[in-house]
């Protein structure tokens, strides 16, 4: 998910009550900034497993894929070794070329994670897509950072304030 310095507030964040002679209140039109840096994420049914804001002027290629995946791995390990007891670990992500590169899909079995196939024009039946970055963003939105750090703390944050049983309802069908 792209984090923005400036993410205009939305609609439904600027309606106000108001009597029908009562001029509407003047709103400043921004754009979103071009400061921005991506946070990553992998959750479940009990929360956040890992996530980590990517370093400025860092590309999501095969190689940072692998690397994000080995990390996750140790700390998904370390946070839910009932799953890894069991291999019931599955990995959903989208088709973006690292993901679906080779090199990718060898880590992935020999690490025995299976991978859940993403519907190729449906990005909205992921669960970060319809539940999580939505929840991010209406926290986050029309509110101004100076510098990434903000941005990364205040995501962070953010995303620590989500409750263990909102992310249940995510997954229930």
């Amino acid at each position: 998910m792209w984090i923005y310095q400036y993410d205009p507030k939305t609609e439904r964040q600027i309606a106000q009550w108001k009597t029908p002679n009562y001029p509407r209140p003047k709103e400043i039109r921004r754009s979103k900034s071009r400061v921005k840096t991506m946070l990553l994420n992998f959750f479940d049914i009990r929360g956040k497993a890992h996530y980590e804001v990517v370093p400025t002027a860092h590309t999501i290629n095969l190689v940072y894929y692998l690397e994000l995946l080995e990390r996750q791995g140790e700390k998904v390990r370390r946070k839910r070794p009932e799953i890894f007891a069991i291999n019931s670990c599955i990995l959903h992500h989208d088709n973006a070329p690292a993901h679906t590169a080779l090199s990718a899909r060898e880590f992935l079995a020999i690490k025995q994670i299976a991978v859940l196939e993403h519907t190729v024009y449906s990005p909205d039946l992921a669960p970060d897509e319809f539940f999580l970055f939505q929840k991010i963003k209406e926290i986050l939105k029309g509110r101004q950072f100076d510098v990434i750090d903000d941005i990364r703390s205040n995501t962070t944050a953010a995303l620590k304030v989500i409750p263990q049983n909102q992310f249940q309802n995510c997954f229930e069908v």
